[in-house]
């Protein structure tokens, strides 16, 4: 029975969802306490892969009276450098329970609740490789015992270490937003909050150059990974509007909502890249969301599109509901509207049936990188989708009787978008074949090996049909540089061959694979910090992870056999790189400087390994 005080809760807010997740709360205390503990003496090296990982994680964190959202704080000291989260939360907002332990696994958990605080984790998020390389290394000690990290995320690198004396460390958790715990309606989270702002951001405030340089940002980056708007149509309304506060669009809730939340994601994908402060991005946030309600009621493409603006805009700001609940919310939406199915289109005409293309696709992308860094089931799957990609053409040469050909050599505005549609699709294939335990028993030694090598050869053609020449922008975006094509074939290449329930296990050629792509993934996202182009989000910092872990498993799984192929000497000077890129990462997330103590401590450990091995 819940009690008296969760059922005022429940009374007051009026949402379903939190329903649920009380009922599912419920239902995991009476499991707890039937089940009986584990024998945890087993030798984690003797199963390669520990299919077991893959479980609910712990209810780790208890969700306060009132998940509301507030401004960041300004930087006392006056630099453009943010605090460890846009919204500062207080401790006494938000009561946290951790285990006392800290290693890989729970580390790469945590680090996922970035994204959502429901509690599974697959095969796909890396939770079972980062076990399996927690396990493995125990061969940098001499006594080949358990490691344990010790150091905290303000200590220095010479305080921490890997020793089997090691007390257990009980670390700082990660400084989570609590909406991010809360998956309420948007509504009901910024109800008080958006009356606050409703009259105190002005889009006549704003100067025209300013709005220019967002927008620039904007559709150089956000548009070009999910091309959500029509570029041409949204900056003529937006001057429009700009010029005449009372022009009848500027009356439509959706316009307002899409003109604010668009400087929103513009604006916190500059910060993301440049690590300034987001309490611009948060204010146009805070207003959009004035119009949220109002929006969603202009039917049902304006109420996806809102939808799916948000989901962009949470992929680098943490104040709204979390990305894996919008995205599962849209796609019920894009799914029941039938946009996955070719005969939707037929009675459509041209430019409007290629806007809803561009919508439906660019969600399957969002589902396809939240469903797989999470290692979840899709929420659209494949053979479901009846319906072709959008065209390659720019949004001049589409109109309502046909599409025109471009006068230019120059690839269209949409090239980018369909070659990260490709790689998405190759990334599903990878989900649901490397990294499913149900596919991977139906296939022989033989089939399995076909199928990694199949995929492979789609990554290369993948990576060498790469549009050219690339955008030359002004805006200095991660995807408009063919590191960051090099940076996600290796990352790509990494999800492919590290040990998973189609490959539990690996010889010395694959390790060997494994090993390079986890070098070159770390040094190409390296290029992208040092040409100042790398986006400092927590998808981003999940890909680094995963990158390191791997590196340091294939540092220290086979290293003899491994040795005869491959110069382990390269593993240590790549982690190097690696806490280049962490010291980076924890100006804006508290989790990188404890990932960074991790990884300097193996680090360390490995460089007195490869000179006792020497001698």
């Amino acid at each position: 029975m819940p009690s008296p005080k969760e059922t005022l809760r429940q009374s007051t807010t009026g949402v379903y969802v939190r329903s649920l997740e009380l009922r599912v709360k419920e239902l995991e205390q009476q499991l707890t306490s039937s089940l009986t503990p584990q024998n945890s003496q087993n030798d984690p090296l003797s199963c390669p892969w520990d299919q077991e990982a893959d479980i609910h994680l712990d209810d780790e964190f208890l969700i306060p009276e009132n998940p509301i959202s507030s401004p960041p704080r300004q930087c006392p000291d006056g630099n453009d450098v943010p605090g460890p989260d846009a919204v500062p939360i207080s401790p006494h907002n938000l009561t946290r329970s951790r285990p006392k332990t800290e290693d890989l696994a729970e580390e790469l958990r945590l680090l996922s609740l970035e994204a959502a605080a429901e509690r599974y984790l697959g095969s796909s998020s890396g939770l079972s490789f980062a076990k399996l390389t927690q396990a493995v290394l125990r061969r940098l000690s001499p006594d080949q015992d358990a490691f344990v990290f010790d150091g905290d995320i303000n200590a220095n690198h010479h305080n921490a270490s890997i020793s089997a004396e090691s007390p257990t460390f009980n670390p700082t958790v990660f400084d989570i937003d609590t909406s991010m715990l809360s998956p309420l309606p948007l509504n009901s989270i910024f109800g008080n909050l958006a009356e606050d702002h409703h009259d105190s951001m002005d889009l006549a405030l704003l100067e025209p150059s300013h709005i220019s340089y967002i927008l620039e940002f904007y559709f150089a980056h956000s548009h070009t990974l999910y091309p959500i708007i029509r570029q041409n149509e949204f900056k003529s309304v937006l001057w429009r509007v700009y010029g005449d506060p009372l022009d009848p669009l500027a009356q439509s809730p959706l316009w307002q909502f899409r003109i604010w939340m668009v400087l929103a994601i513009g604006s916190t994908t500059y910060c993301s890249v440049s690590l300034m402060d987001e309490s611009e991005s948060v204010q146009f946030f805070n207003k959009a969301m004035t119009y949220f309600e109002a929006a969603m009621g202009c039917g049902d493409l304006g109420g996806l599109e809102v939808l799916m603006l948000q989901v962009s805009y949470s992929f680098f700001n943490k104040i709204g509901p979390n990305t894996w609940f919008l995205v599962g919310v849209a796609a019920r939406m894009a799914t029941g509207m039938g946009l996955h199915t070719a005969e939707i289109y037929h009675s459509l005409a041209v430019d409007v049936s290629e806007q809803q293309k561009r919508l439906f696709f660019s969600l399957y992308m969002m589902d396809r990188v939240v469903s797989l860094a999470l290692g979840r089931p899709f929420a659209i799957q494949d053979d479901d989708i009846t319906v072709g990609p959008f065209a390659s053409a720019n949004d001049e040469n589409i109109q309502s009787d046909g599409i025109t050909s471009s006068s230019t050599l120059e690839p269209s505005t949409m090239a980018v978008p369909l070659h990260i549609l490709a790689l998405r699709r190759i990334a599903s294939d990878i989900g649901s074949q490397v990294h499913s335990a149900r596919y991977s028993e139906r296939q022989s030694p033989e089939e399995r090996t076909e199928t990694v090598q199949s995929l492979h050869k789609r990554l290369i053609e993948w990576r060498r049909n790469m549009p050219f020449p690339l955008p030359d922008l002004q805006s200095k975006v991660p995807h408009l540089c063919t590191s960051w094509f090099d940076l996600n074939y290796y990352t790509h290449v990494i999800m492919l061959y590290r040990p998973s329930p189609l490959c539990p296990t690996l010889d010395v050629q694959n390790l060997k694979i494994l090993a390079e792509a986890s070098g070159m993934a770390i040094r190409q996202a390296i290029n992208l910090r040092r040409q100042h182009r790398i986006a400092y989000n927590w998808l981003n910092l999940v890909t680094v992870f995963n990158s390191v872990l791997s590196l340091m498993y294939t540092a220290t799984a086979q290293r003899e056999q491994l040795s005869l192929v491959w110069d382990n000497s390269k593993a240590a000077d790549d982690l190097e790189l690696a806490l280049e890129l962490l010291e980076a990462f924890g100006k804006k997330f508290p989790s990188a400087k404890k990932i960074q103590n991790m990884v300097q401590a193996v680090s360390d450990n490995l460089k007195v390994y490869n000179m006792t091995a020497v001698f």
